[in-house]
This record gives structure tokens, C-alpha cells and sequence, in this order.
């Protein structure tokens, strides 16, 4: 029994040591990034490529889902408000809950399942078609070109799609509160206006979403680049992707959220 026990530690130390040992990597990785992201800053046509394949290619979703939101959002905070006398607020509800925390965290969430998962597809399959080693071959950095303009797409992306999503959220409140409630439209609009402040609120919902595009995009190339180079391995960190980068997200989200807002 003792012996069970004492090799029960043991597989939990071996566990622990590997995990803080990926983690050193994953940073290590992430230093290489911005040290050879001068390249894709050269060439910014492979950024800009890569920005059309995570960004714009996310825009469907993206705005079908902050439309719905913000109707939900419309339909349950109307009903709330009116409780209390103060469904003229709708908007200034709508806005703060989109603009805070729903149009950054769920735009992420979002962009890790489509974009993060794709990218971690796409360079863990060039890794198992060897395609990475024959650029090694060939003395191009892997690293430079296709890593970094992968990151920096993602990086440049989500702060828009962000944007999007709270706009088309904002819309979609505006369509169930004003056009088919029947909630006033000035009202609606001017104590949105009033209340919705550019740096306690939108500059920080800014913030978050570029944190995250850096969280999603740094996970999603690190776990294609060190994925193993079988169908199983690629499949395996496809679904790390999508896990770790919405569990990460979620804390990142409490962080920020309680630096932003300790003061209010």
C-alpha cells in the first residue's frame, strides 16, 4: 500500500513537472514569436493574407451571434427593468453588458472555436506533411513564416470582431426593445449616449478583446507548432486549442475585469 501510495506522488510530481515545463516552453515559444516578427511586418501580404482567413472568414458567425445576443439581452432586460419602473434604461443595459464584458468575452470565445482551432489545424498539418522541416531545409524560418503572420492576424482581428459583435449586439436590443416592445427610441439612444463612457467602458473592453487575440492566437499556433505529427496528435491539440483558450479566457476576463474596475 505504501508503495502504491508513494508511486501515486510520484506520477502526480511527473504530471506537475511536465505541465510547468510546457509552460516554460509555450513562453519560450512566445519570445521567439515577437523576436522573428519582423518578417511578417516586412511582408505584410502574409499577415494580411492571414487576417482575411481568421478575421473576415469569422464575420458570418460573429455577427449572427451578437444579433441574437443583444435581441436576448433586449427581451430579458426589458423584462427585469419594467419591474422596477425603468425600462427606459434598456439601452444604457444593453450597451454596458455588450460593451464590458459580453462582446469581448463572447467574441473570443467564438474566435478560439473557429479561427484558433483552424490555425492549430493548419500549421499542426504542415508539421505532420513535414512541410516544416522542409522550410527549415531550405533555410526559412518556420517560425517567421508562418507563425508570426498567424499571431499577428489574430492579434489585429479580434479587437475588430470585438466591435462588431457589441454593434451588432447594440442592433440587435434595438430591435426587440424599440421596434418590437415599443420602447422610446430617443430614450433608448440619448441615455445610452449619457452613460456609456469612452475610458471606464469601451477603451476597456478594447483592452480586453486585444488581451485576448493575443491569448487565443499564442495558444492556437503554440499547440500546432508542437503537436504531434500523426492525425490523432493534430486532432489532440485542435481540442487543446479550443479548451485551454476558453478556460483562459474566462480567468483572463476575472483579471482584467477586476483591475479595470476596482474603483467603480
Amino acid at each position: 500500500m505504501f508503495e502504491h501510495l508513494l508511486g501515486s506522488i510520484r506520477g502526480l510530481g511527473r504530471r506537475v513537472n511536465d505541465r510547468i515545463w510546457r509552460l516554460g516552453y509555450a513562453t519560450r515559444f512566445f519570445a521567439m514569436t515577437l523576436v522573428y516578427s519582423g518578417t511578417s511586418f516586412r511582408r505584410f501580404f502574409l499577415t494580411i493574407r492571414e487576417i482575411y482567413f481568421t478575421g473576415v472568414l469569422s464575420l458570418i458567425i460573429i455577427l449572427v451571434s451578437g444579433l441574437f445576443v443583444g435581441m436576448v439581452l433586449g427581451l430579458q432586460g426589458y423584462d427585469t427593468l419594467q419591474r422596477y419602473g425603468s425600462s427606459e434604461a434598456l439601452g444604457i443595459l444593453v450597451a454596458l453588458s455588450l460593451v464590458r464584458e459580453l462582446g469581448p468575452v463572447v467574441s473570443a470565445l467564438l474566435f478560439a472555436s473557429r479561427a484558433g482551432s483552424a490555425i492549430t489545424a493548419e500549421i499542426g498539418l504542415m508539421k505532420a506533411t513535414e512541410q516544416l522541416s522542409a522550410m527549415e531545409m531550405m533555410a526559412v524560418n518556420p517560425v517567421a513564416r508562418v507563425v508570426a503572420p498567424r499571431f499577428w492576424a489574430g492579434v489585429i482581428s479580434m479587437p475588430l470582431l470585438a466591435a462588431l459583435f457589441s454593434a451588432m449586439g447594440i442592433f440587435g436590443g434595438y430591435l426587440v426593445g424599440v421596434v418590437l416592445i415599443g420602447v422610446d427610441e430617443g430614450s433608448f439612444w440619448s441615455q445610452m449616449q449619457a452613460s456609456v463612457d469612452y475610458r471606464e467602458d469601451i477603451l476597456n473592453g478594447v483592452i480586453k478583446s486585444a488581451v485576448f487575440g493575443v491569448i487565443v492566437s499564442w495558444i492556437a499556433v503554440f499547440e500546432g507548432y508542437d503537436s504531434e505529427p500523426t492525425a490523432e496528435g493534430v486532432s489532440g491539440a485542435t481540442t487543446r486549442t479550443v479548451v485551454t483558450s476558453s478556460l483562459a479566457i474566462l480567468a483572463a476576463d476575472f483579471i482584467l475585469t477586476a483591475f479595470m474596475f476596482r474603483g467603480a
